[in-house]
């Protein structure tokens, strides 16, 4: 690749190694995850062949978490996150405690300074966004009490990670660590988190007195001009614009500025819009924060020191698991909601590889101990799908609040979302007296639904095979998929068309395209939104029209 072109050479080369390996990590029935930091370590300097430029990767990467966590905020309201306080504040802070303490534990085994097992088990301690939110996201728990509760505690998470990277260098030098000259004071210590918090306190602040009316009206003015493309690029200058002035102005992460630039911009009647416009952009950033964390990792690290690694990732995948679960229950919440944090916890990610980095810097952390560290993320990473789909299928045969009867139902209707499209289709189902089984993620929305009666429901991702069977898919009339996911809807006709090769499936699409694929996928008929709009539309104009002869 020319060397003139670094930034071209780096985004081309991660996204098609990415793709390439991606698609033979699926082929494979592994994570597609695995197949993006496989597609790190290839172009790292660590393999031979070439080797990508790792601070353009970060910072590609770094847009990607921007733009994910900008999307969060999007769905995610002030009244959501003062909801969540109460567990969210105090079980990140315990939860970040015992995983540090494990870190330092392990430190002082393997005779390490107390400086260096303090911000090993920092690193540890702290979960990661991206990989969080995929998983929320791909079965759609941002908008439950789990999601809303996780989301909670990783911005919890970040706060302190924020005051973490900021008091690092005075802990370092009141420890005594890799610092000449004289240690600085407590007074100075306490000086410097007074700032910090305060300024964060400032931005905070900020954002709900002059963002929340600001932001709305301006996406509000953009639309009024008609541009799409003009609305598109006001997105995303709010978005990367309140990020970048966050970090530089107040000292807050890149990712807490872009949530609460989401957040700000979800009080906009546009928010829903504004979301779909950053979608594209946002995946394909993200994929690129796994490449660089691939480019990071040095493989010889797991053959010269595979216990401690080993210990490295219990500490990940099994202490800080259990610390979440037993915080959660011990909230009164049901041991679902205490399994889906646990999970969702069991990994780290950018922040404590910024950690690291700055520990390294600061001669606080060595060299061997920072791809230690690499190397158990990693391992958390690729497990983490896999503790996901354990968790799924848990959840879908103990279920405490499903009901019982599902699997006697005979001669019913399937059907499958409960947005927009689903509750019209599930009114006239009702309507006409059919025997109606809803099957939704959205646990408020399921709440609702069995307080108001008249309609059986189970709570799950369609796309599972457990969830279809529970809904008894062998003695229903029809299948009705009313989520607006293609490609969702794409896993789901798959999978009841395994389970039911008879089965009359009714899928919805936006595009020709996404017809053709779910119809090949083996849906019995594509509702094509655009084209029935246009059949309403021409059919409605027919009296007019010959009235006029």
């Amino acid at each position: 690749m020319h060397d003139a072109t670094p930034l071209i050479a780096t985004l081309v080369g991660g996204l098609v190694l990415a793709f390439i390996f991606g698609a033979l990590a699926l082929r494979l029935r592994l994570p597609v995850l695995a197949g993006y930091l496989v597609a790190g370590v290839v172009t790292g300097p660590f393999t031979p062949g070439y080797v990508a430029d790792a601070h353009i990767a970060q910072e590609l990467a770094d847009l990607g978490v921007i733009l994910l966590m900008f999307g969060v905020g999007l769905h995610f309201s002030l009244k959501d996150l003062l909801a969540v306080k109460a567990i969210s504040i105090p079980g990140a802070a315990v939860q970040m405690g015992v995983a540090t303490g494990l870190g330092m534990l392990l430190g002082w085994w393997l005779g390490w300074p107390a400086a260096q097992g303090f911000v090993f088990g920092l690193a540890l301690s702290v979960a990661s966004t991206v990989v969080l939110l995929r998983a929320m996201e791909e079965r759609r728990l941002l908008d439950t009490d789990r999601g809303r509760i996780a989301v909670g505690w990783l911005i919890v998470e970040d706060l302190a990670m924020v005051l973490a990277l900021v008091l690092l260098p005075a802990i370092g030098g009141f420890l005594g660590a890799g610092h000449d000259g004289p240690a600085p004071t407590v007074g100075a210590m306490v000086e410097t988190v007074a700032w910090t918090v305060g300024k964060v306190v400032v931005f905070v602040a900020l954002m709900l007195i002059v963002g929340k009316r600001a932001i709305p009206w301006v996406l509000q003015a953009v639309s009024a001009s008609g541009s799409r493309e003009l609305f598109r690029l006001a997105v995303l200058a709010i978005a990367l614009g309140v990020a970048f002035g966050a970090a530089h102005l107040f000292d807050v992460s890149f990712e807490l500025g872009a949530f609460f630039a989401g957040m700000m911009m979800g009080e906009s009647k546009l928010s829903q819009r504004a979301a779909e416009e950053t979608l594209p952009l946002r995946d394909a950033f993200a994929v690129l924060f796994f490449v660089s964390i691939g480019m990071l990792f040095n493989p010889r690290i797991v053959v010269e020191q595979p216990w401690v690694v080993l210990a490295a990732c219990l500490i990940i995948i099994v202490g800080k698991s259990l610390a979440a679960f037993f915080i959660v229950r011990g909230f009164g919440r049901p041991p679902k909601t205490a399994l889906t944090i646990a999970t969702s916890l069991a990994q780290i990610g950018e922040f404590s590889f910024i950690l690291a980095g700055l520990g390294v810097s600061l001669g606080l952390l060595s060299a061997q101990a920072r791809d230690i560290l690499l190397a158990a993320a990693i391992v958390s990473i690729l497990v983490n799908p896999l503790l996901f789909v354990a968790l799924d299928r848990w959840i879908a045969r103990h279920d405490a609040d499903a009901p019982d009867d599902h699997p006697n139902m005979a001669g019913h209707t399937v059907l499958v979302g409960h947005g927009r499209v689903g509750r019209r289709v599930l009114a006239e189902l009702q309507a006409a007296g059919l025997r109606t089984l809803l099957i939704e993620s959205d646990e408020d929305a399921v709440r609702e639904l069995r307080e108001r009666g008249g309609v059986e429901v189970v709570i799950g991702n369609a796309a599972a095979a457990l969830v279809l069977a529970e809904a008894n898919l062998t003695d229903a009339r029809a299948l009705i998929i009313a989520v607006s996911d293609p490609f969702e809807g794409g896993q789901i006709v798959r999978a009841a068309r395994a389970l039911r090769p008879d089965l009359p499936i009714v899928a919805r699409a936006h595009s020709p395209e996404c017809a053709d694929h779910l119809g090949g996928l083996g849906a019995s008929k594509v509702i094509y939104g655009e084209q029935e709009v246009a059949r309403s539309m021409f059919e409605a104009a027919q009296p007019q029209r010959q009235s006029q002869h």
